[in-house]
């Protein structure tokens, strides 16, 4: 089945959320605790003042709620031709820290269609800005529309059954704006001086991070979904993830990352350190009903910059023998 309309000529269309998020104190913690990164700058305000911080620091991956709530309206009435979505890359720009309180301005933007092997991938572009018109962030996420001839007939009925209720409920966005510019954004500004436990005089090219496996179960999805408000019943529901044509539950794939960017972040001992961390998931993380199942993290160093103390990370996941990301690097700067 194609798509209902020409996704294509779509590429372009944006609106700003006409309301901003705050971030919340609690909500770091919750969402810290989801993905199981217990760095102290997220969890004790003296430990974040200690590395600079006015607030709590929101971990690597934390506004993927904001562009959540932010992309519903995009998803909801604009890419009606598809009756589910799959990501397959994120990439997040970490221009500045963000922290517990600070209020963000997100604008949206369908940025990119392209047409492979038949399928359409979408990439979406977020761009979260504070009340002085600087970028906190900036947010690519590709997913891949999948229509009926490729999942189970009888899948729409079933979610409707278990689907949580008040996802109808969009947030205020302004009226669709024009293809031209719709603010001046100051420019990104990544002076701070990092508090990594790291010096760049102490890895080379090569140099190996120690490995970290993490064990996820059922219960894990449960709490990421509820936290992150990714209500998909892929991630929980056996009897879906059969129609969808899964072997079993899936862990989220931003779940996955976060795992990943925290692998990172407590190696460095400084996570707002980070200035971009991008990942190509090439695979599921499958979770058995009945057991744990376990994401073994390993790490390089592909590339050092002297001019900027700063390093190129590749990161890779497995689970059960299998690469969860198909290509994963973050861009780091070293005291």
């Amino acid at each position: 089945m194609e798509a209902a309309f020409d996704v294509a000529g779509l590429v372009g269309h944006r609106y700003r959320t006409d309301d901003f998020y705050e971030v919340g104190r609690e909500k770091i913690r919750e969402y810290a605790r989801a993905v199981q990164d217990f760095h102290p700058a997220h969890w004790s305000e003296d430990a974040a003042a200690a590395a600079g911080h006015r607030g709590l620091l929101t971990p690597t991956t934390f506004l993927s709620i904001a562009a959540m709530l932010a992309n519903r309206r995009l998803i909801a009435t604009l890419t009606t031709g598809y009756d589910m979505f799959v990501q397959t890359d994120q990439l997040f720009e970490l221009h500045k820290p963000v922290l517990a309180g600070d209020r963000l301005v997100i604008d949206v933007e369908l940025s990119s269609v392209r047409r492979i092997a038949g399928k359409d991938l979408l990439t979406i572009t977020n761009t979260f800005t504070d009340p002085a018109g600087e970028i906190a962030q900036t947010m690519h996420t590709t997913v891949v529309g999948i229509t009926g001839a490729d999942i189970d007939a009888g899948i729409g009925p079933r979610i409707e059954r278990v689907i949580m209720n008040g996802l109808d409920a969009m947030p205020r966005t302004t009226s669709t704006l024009d293809s031209g510019p719709q603010h001046q954004l100051s420019a990104v500004s990544r002076t701070r001086l990092p508090h990594t436990a790291i010096r760049f005089e102490d890895i080379t090219d090569g140099y190996e991070l120690p490995a970290r496996t993490v064990h996820l179960t059922r219960g894990d999805l449960v709490n990421y979904a509820g936290v992150s408000g990714d209500a998909n019943p892929i991630h929980w529901d056996d009897g879906i993830a059969a129609h969808a044509g899964l072997p079993d539950v899936i862990a989220h794939g931003v779940l996955t990352m976060a795992l990943g960017a925290g692998f990172v972040t407590d190696w460095l001992g400084d996570p707002a350190a980070v200035i971009r961390y991008g990942v190509r998931l090439s695979n599921y993380t499958v979770l058995a009903a009945a057991s744990t199942t376990g994401i073994e993290f390993t790490g390089r160093v592909k590339s050092l910059d002297p001019a900027t103390r700063s390093a190129v990370v590749v990161i890779v996941a497995k689970s059960a023998g299998r690469k969860v990301f198909g290509l994963a690097t973050a861009d780091v700067r070293l005291a």
